[in-house]
């Protein structure tokens, strides 16, 4: 039934969602101004803590820069891509908003974390590992779960939906509604097919693609996704197989050498 009415674009989002998308559209248009984009930031208090956060994190204010406490300063030193994924994220987390069931709650929570882990390494690994757009591995790493949060919204109007056992169904499920709704949230259509292939998806040697970037910052994300798949359960940091992609001691000094900023992004994600 839920995966019928996402295929015919019948998507039910909470209040809350629809608002925040309203406000991503506004950051969206290229003749949004700075003094409108700060009114918009200011009219979120959410939003409002989260950049100020951002802003004031190791990878933005290196060389000791002066500390951030107000939303002009902040926007300007994060810069519209990274704000309009700061609202990508406020939409994902209204996903699970108005959700009821305390166990879905606690899903929802988990899925969060492991979603804020993976967008701070994702961000750090393209700048250090693979080369892509360190802005666009961030936003993908926001966005990558969408389907699932999605799904959580929802269960509690479909009992069972997450039931055990349901594993095959519930893989084919998320892909259709992971989709549906990154369609509906109008993601780049690059970053919506790396998502997209993350399922079946191989590390390439060297890792030099957004794909790569996702698959590397899951893997290591300290917090698992509470709707694991089980093709992440196959690569591990401690096995084999990324020491022969990349090798295994760079990997640790690049993260060691980042963990700051890695901690203090995920952060003010999670802020």
């Amino acid at each position: 039934m839920i995966v019928a009415q996402a295929t015919r674009g019948e998507l039910v989002f909470p209040t809350s969602v629809n608002a925040a998308l309203k406000l991503q559209l506004a950051l969206a248009d290229p003749d949004c101004h700075i003094d409108h984009a700060i009114k918009l930031v200011l009219g979120e208090p959410a939003l409002a803590a989260r950049t100020v956060a951002l802003a004031n994190t190791a990878v933005f204010s290196r060389g000791g820069g002066e500390t951030i406490t107000g939303a002009r300063g902040a926007v300007m030193r994060v810069g519209y891509r990274n704000l309009y994924s700061l609202v990508a994220a406020m939409v994902v987390r209204q996903f699970g908003s108005k959700i009821a069931d305390p166990d879905l709650r606690a899903m929802a929570l988990q899925l969060w974390e492991h979603t804020a882990h993976v967008a701070a390494l994702a961000y750090v690994i393209a700048r250090r590992v693979t080369g892509v757009d360190a802005d666009t591995a961030l936003f993908a790493g926001i966005v990558h779960e969408v389907g699932g949060f999605y799904l959580l919204s929802r269960a509690d109007e479909f009992p069972g939906l997450l039931a055990a056992g349901g594993e095959q169904w519930m893989q084919s499920a998320e892909e259709v509604i992971s989709r549906e709704v990154m369609r509906r949230l109008l993601i780049p259509e690059p970053v919506a097919t790396a998502i997209e292939c993350l399922r079946d998806g191989l590390l390439s040697i060297p890792p030099d693609s957004l794909l790569d970037t996702l698959l590397l910052a899951k893997q290591l994300a300290p917090v698992a996704s509470p709707l694991q798949d089980s093709y992440l359960e196959m690569l591990t940091p401690s096995e084999s197989v990324i020491d022969f992609i990349i090798d295994n001691e760079t990997l640790k000094t690049i993260l060691a050498e980042s963990a700051d900023e890695v901690k203090s992004m995920c952060a003010a994600l999670l802020v």
